[in-house]
Formats: C-alpha cells, structure tokens, sequence
C-alpha cells in the first residue's frame, strides 16, 4: 500500500538520486536546490492549512523563488520512504516579471509571377506576466513505473486533488511544461541551435542558472521572429514534441483538458500544455467530508483520492475505495484510515475518481487535433 505526503528534509538523498535520472528544470540534480525546495514546500503547506493568501514577490524574472511551492513524495504506508515526486508551483511570473516561452507562428508567402507560395513556422519570445500555476517536476522511481497500480498516474493526478482542496492558492489557469527529446548526456538539438547561439551556456548550465533567475533570457534572447526552417532538421523535428518517458504523462494530461496552444519551451522546443483550472473535473469534484468510522470492503463502491492534512500542514493522500455514511461523511477500509491517521472526525478531502472518465473523449479530440498541429509545426 503506498500514500502520498508532503516532503520532508529526510528525502533529500533520494530525491537528489531521482533528479539524476531525469533532466527536469523542477527537479535539477543539486542538493542545494532541492533542500531549498523541500523547506519552501513545507512553509507552503503550512501556509495554505492555515489559510494563509500566497504573497509573490516575483523578484526573479520568471523564476520559482518566491513562489509557494507544494512538493509531494510517493511513500509506503509507514509513509517514511521516498520513491517519487511530483509538484505545484503556485505562480510562475508576475506583472513586470514576465514567464517566458515561445509562440509559434504560421507565416504564408505567395508570388503573383510565379503562380507559388511557401508556408513558414517561426517563434517569437512570448511574455506571460498573468502568473499561471504550473504542475511539474514529475518523476517515479525507475523499478515502480510499471506497477500495477499506476503510481506514477497517482503522483500526477494528487495534484488536481490539492488544487480543489485549496483554490485560492493558486491560479485560475494552469500549465504543465513538457520536456521535448533530450540525449542520454543531457544535450538538447533545439537549445543548441538557437538558444546557445544567444546564450553561451550549455542547456544543463542555462538550466540549472534559470533556477535563481531568467533575467539572462530576456535580456539575451531576440525578440524579433526567427523563422524554424533556418534550423537543422535534429532541431526543427523536437519542437512541440516530447520523449518517450514523457509521451504518457502528455496524454494523461491531455485526458482531462490540457491542450497545446502554440508556445513551446524556449530550452528545448518542448510544448507547453495549458488549461483553465476549474475546466478540470477533479478540481471542480473534490470536497471535505468527515471521517464517519471504517467500512468492510464489501460496502466500499467508490474510489478516489483520499486525504488528511493537520493545522501544520502535514498531508497524507491515497487512491483508495471508500463508501458515504447516512451522516454525509465518508468511510474508508480500516487499513486506509489507518495509513492516513484518520480519527473519527477528521476532516477529510474527497475526490472521486470517476470525475476523469467525463473528459476522456473530449480529451481523445483534443490530442488528435494537437498531434495534427504539432506534425505541420516543423
């Protein structure tokens, strides 16, 4: 049985060992990074339990620093090991301290004389100071991303289940910034032919530094259109898409309302997917409950995410079954009240599961029309 809780000091080894399996901007292989990332989450649960409004200083030119940051961790039921993490980051920019991407755009050409014409794509730095929250820094441990129980799927969807319990900590839309193929050393075709051409430092250095501040991008980075078809072919063919590893979370997302708009990611050419926060069904479903005792299984006909939070802002949640009582609150198996310390009357956060099933089709529409897009991109 596995649960998901918030990080916590002691996880850093591991998750410092995961970020080294992975190329994530969220999740950089350092350790100081990452320490400062597990205290920022936990003053950030604290801060959304109490009720507190999140402040954003947005001191650094679409950075993370200021920003609360959520941090969970996949555990046992014990609840003290560390196999995967996923995040939220509450606001990326602000006004006067823009997110940066690229938008992509279609330029079409036509000569009268000789009866032709040519159509171009070409990205232009795009400025987004409306401070979007971003879901990210998704990454289960290599021996578990095959379980049955899809554990992976339940570190990225937890986070829907957060937002719905506390909204008002972050934005009324969302992005999820998907990474686009990258080599086995960490290289990037798209970085290297045309960001490096402006910023002379690798795609792992330009990275890493983006993590303190992306001043050095927007006062480097042209604004004027650069057309994709003066790129080689290795970098024109990664724009708008995403590696293998990346390819299930991008359709997950996509499932439930998630779409490409047309801006990539100005590392690596990656698509930025975006959505309107209450357009997804678990966040719009989630609600509180009060533990109301233990069920037998036979009765449990539901299934969701389940969890606790205390006034401090510890967080326990899992995806289990559980039934309604008479009283308007919720049971659950003994060995899940158990596992989440649940207390009769406790409060609880209820999201059923079946709130995804809604968006499926649509979201099917939605991946093939974006496939068709990202296919005349390059």
């Amino acid at each position: 049985m596995y649960l998901i809780r918030r990080a916590k000091p002691d996880d850093l080894d591991i998750l410092l060992r995961l970020a080294r399996t992975v190329h994530f901007i969220n999740l950089p292989p350092d350790r100081e990074i990452i320490s400062e990332k597990i205290s920022r989450s936990r003053a950030s649960f604290q801060a959304a339990a109490a009720g507190e409004k999140p402040r954003v200083s947005g001191r650094a030119i679409g950075a993370t620093k200021d920003s609360p940051q959520f941090m969970f961790v996949l555990a046992d039921d014990e609840g003290d090991s560390c196999h995967g993490t996923s995040s939220i980051i509450a606001r990326m920019g602000a006004p006067g301290h823009p997110n940066l991407s690229f938008e992509l755009r279609r330029r079409e050409f036509f000569s009268k004389d000789l009866q032709t014409g040519t159509t171009h794509m070409t990205v232009r730095l795009h400025l987004d100071e409306t401070g979007p929250s971003e879901i990210g820094g998704l990454v289960l441990a290599p021996t578990l991303r095959k379980h049955p129980e899809r554990l992976g799927k339940q570190l990225s969807l937890v986070r829907f289940h957060y937002i719905g319990l506390h909204p008002e900590q972050f934005s009324d839309h969302l992005i999820a910034e998907m990474m686009a193929p990258i080599s086995s050393d960490g290289r990037s075709e798209f970085w290297e032919a045309l960001g490096r051409r402006f910023i002379n430092l690798s795609y792992t250095e330009a990275d890493r530094f983006s993590q303190h501040s992306r001043e050095f991008m927007l006062s480097l980075l042209p604004r004027e259109e650069i057309f994709v078809s003066l790129l080689p072919p290795e970098a024109r063919h990664v724009i708008g898409q995403v590696g293998p590893e990346t390819a299930p979370a991008r359709k997950m997302l996509e499932d439930i309302g998630f779409r490409h708009t047309g801006r990539i990611d100005p590392f690596d050419g990656g698509p930025h997917l975006e959505c309107k926060t209450a357009d997804i069904p678990m966040v719009r479903d989630t609600r509180r409950a009060e533990f109301a005792g233990v069920c037998p299984p036979a009765q449990a006909k539901k299934q969701g995410f389940v969890s606790v939070e205390d006034d401090d802002g510890e967080f326990r949640a899992m995806l289990t079954v559980y039934c309604d009582a008479d009283s308007g609150g919720v049971r659950l198996l003994k060995e899940a009240a158990e596992a989440l310390h649940a207390e009769p009357g406790t409060r609880l956060g209820i999201t059923p599961m079946g709130a995804t099933s809604s968006a499926a089709s649509k979201g099917a529409e939605t991946r093939k029309q974006d496939r068709n897009r990202s296919g005349a991109q390059v």
